[in-house]
């Protein structure tokens, strides 16, 4: 793809899992990356490590919080950026349901801090330049504003929003908020919505890395419920690449959706981490890691399926996934976090 004349992109929570994926990816593309990040327990220097971050770009990080209208305002004149790219949100479901008022601060009025200085630096750009023509504010959000599903059909751009926990109101308030933006004040805006991630690097308090971390700490690995809420897997590499075309090639004010056509329930997921880590790191007493799974009270309001439908993704953006099977990405996360028990244990131990 043709790279912006503007080879600086602003890119919020980039410390994070799925960001930081996306910033080392456009790295290597040339592109300077500024990130702003709070560095939470989910954000970490980690995440960017020098040594993984491939030329011929860069990538600065900068500590401070999207609710800073004064910051993000410097950061956009300062470095006249072709694009802001909003990954920065607390996406905890259970942590949103213990305490939502982190989730009303940063989804939402951080997202409206956020289009507020992106609207001001677009508008003051020069008539007819490049820069005013390229840029782009992107935002990141999740399935879940759509809801529940029940045991047919899939989520689309035009699925209405129907949140159900504290977390996914957050999310569903936030991307409004971005259209409002648009169809308002003609702010140049496109949004995504993804299904579940996975993959390298991300915070342990998730799924699939929190049942590892369970499984080889001969800890009980707890599942929720009976097991059967179903959730669609993207690779977080593939999501990070669906993204940047969206950025790229998105219509202005459009939505798109990006799965991974790898619905599994929770139970199956957990069973298959147990079989992989069967093979890779087997238990000193010869049992399989699954005679640790127990059942736990459901979470509340726990929705039953998730599924998406990128047709349209895949017709207009030219979406297609790297990882064509489930299992084999599975196997690959699991094999790296066996790997990179260093990063665990730092990460892990800030967020105590």
């Amino acid at each position: 793809m043709k790279r912006a004349s503007s080879p600086n992109l602003l890119i919020t929570g980039a410390a994070g899992f799925i960001g930081s994926a996306f910033v080392r990816n456009r790295a290597a593309e040339g592109y300077k990356c500024i990130v702003l990040d709070a560095l939470t327990y989910a954000g970490h220097r980690e995440n960017l490590d020098p040594k993984d971050i491939p030329g011929p770009g860069s990538v600065e990080l900068v500590e401070g919080n999207i609710c800073d209208l004064a910051l993000v305002r410097s950061l956009l004149k300062e470095h006249q950026v072709s694009g802001l790219i909003h990954f920065a949100a607390e996406s905890h479901v259970d942590r949103s349901i213990e305490g939502p008022k982190a989730f009303i601060d940063t989804n939402i009025y951080g997202t409206f801090t956020l289009l507020t200085a992106a609207l001001e630096y677009w508008q003051a750009l020069p008539e007819g330049s490049e820069l005013k023509r390229e840029f782009r504010y992107l935002q990141v959000s999740t399935d879940e504003v759509y809801g529940t599903l029940g045991e047919t059909g899939k989520f689309s751009e035009t699925t209405a929003y129907a949140p159900n926990s504290p977390y996914s109101a957050s999310k569903a308030a936030g991307d409004l908020l971005v259209r409002a933006w648009h169809h308002t004040y003609g702010l140049p805006t496109v949004t995504t919505n993804c299904s579940n991630n996975y993959g390298p690097r991300q915070y342990p308090e998730k799924l699939i890395p929190h049942m590892i971390q369970c499984a080889i700490g001969g800890k009980p690995l707890p599942v929720y419920g009976d097991g059967g809420n179903v959730r669609d897997w993207i690779h977080v590499e593939d999501h990070a690449d669906g993204v940047w075309l969206a950025f790229k090639a998105g219509r202005l004010g459009e939505t798109y959706c990006f799965g991974g056509n790898a619905e599994r329930n929770n139970l199956d997921v957990v069973k298959s981490i147990c079989a992989i880590l069967d093979e890779m790191r087997p238990r000193g007493d010869g049992k399989s890691y699954s005679t640790q799974i127990s059942f736990v009270k459901d979470r509340l309001g726990h929705d039953r399926r998730y599924a998406i439908d990128d047709t349209k993704a895949m017709s207009e953006l030219g979406f297609t996934r790297k990882y064509k099977g489930f299992e084999e990405g599975l196997k690959a996360t699991v094999q790296w976090y066996l790997a990179n028990d260093a990063w665990v244990k730092s990460v892990m131990g800030k967020g105590k």
